[in-house]
């Protein structure tokens, strides 16, 4: 609201008598006289700034109000799933992996001798979470994701990848925690980073002879693979 506005709506006199003006201002009766003009005046000049400040905090509070208004929604009725987080659990006969399933899946399970197609992230539980590959940055020809395809038992890839993606249905998507032993043991194991400089990253931390000397193995070593089951391809 301008001052203009603030002043036409919040002032009036009601009339005068003996040189005296009774002036309704913002709710507050003054006499205004020769004698007191200037602190009349100062008065006024604080009520129409009181008035202005008002009407800003006022316009400013609605549209707060307008932005937020719908979140409690979602604080008051929070959705039925959402009671109850997910957790980590041992896969039976994996020897140690443990694994969240974010997605179920709908497909057949993979055999021994299936070729299967996946996507991952891959990270390392040191170095803050490092993420040192994914699929998705494989590009193909088109410039499209290139899934990772290999045999399932054939011994290519690192034992944790290989144990996690036996469990998993077609079309499901895991998170799996793999610890040093059934990760990376030499540079030859898959999948192998395609950069040079995330490979050597990833080898000279896992690989460090004078902190696995100091006993620090299980912390370097351990990865965690976000994992999707996009197809599999019977080996018959």
């Amino acid at each position: 609201m301008s001052a203009s506005m603030s002043l036409s709506l919040c002032s009036s006199i009601h009339g005068a008598a003996a040189g005296k003006k009774l002036v309704s201002f913002c709710g507050f009766s003054m006499e205004k006289t020769p004698e007191d003009g200037q602190r009349k005046r100062k008065q006024m000049m604080k009520a129409v700034l009181c008035c202005r400040i008002s009407d800003h905090l006022i316009s400013k509070r609605s549209l707060l109000l307008s932005l937020v208004g719908p979140a409690p929604l979602f604080i008051a009725n929070p959705p039925a799933f959402s009671a109850e987080r997910p957790q980590f659990r041992e896969l039976e006969g994996s020897g140690g992996l443990k694994a969240i399933d974010i997605r179920e899946g709908s497909g057949r399970v993979p055999q021994a001798g299936d070729k299967v197609a996946i996507h991952y992230y891959a990270r390392l539980a040191a170095k803050q979470g490092w993420r040192f590959d994914s699929t998705y940055d494989h590009k193909d020809n088109m410039g499209a994701p290139e899934p990772f395809v290999f045999v399932v038992g054939s011994g290519t890839v690192i034992e944790g990848l290989d144990k996690a993606v036996q469990s998993m249905k077609e079309g499901g998507v895991r998170r799996v925690i793999i610890p040093p032993q059934q990760g990376y043991q030499n540079t030859v194991q898959e999948p192998i980073p395609p950069n040079v400089f995330d490979r050597q990253r990833l080898y000279t931390t896992i690989f460090n002879p004078t902190r696995l000397a100091n006993g620090e193995g299980s912390t370097l070593g351990t990865l965690i693979f976000d994992i999707e089951l996009l197809k599999i391809r019977s080996n018959n």
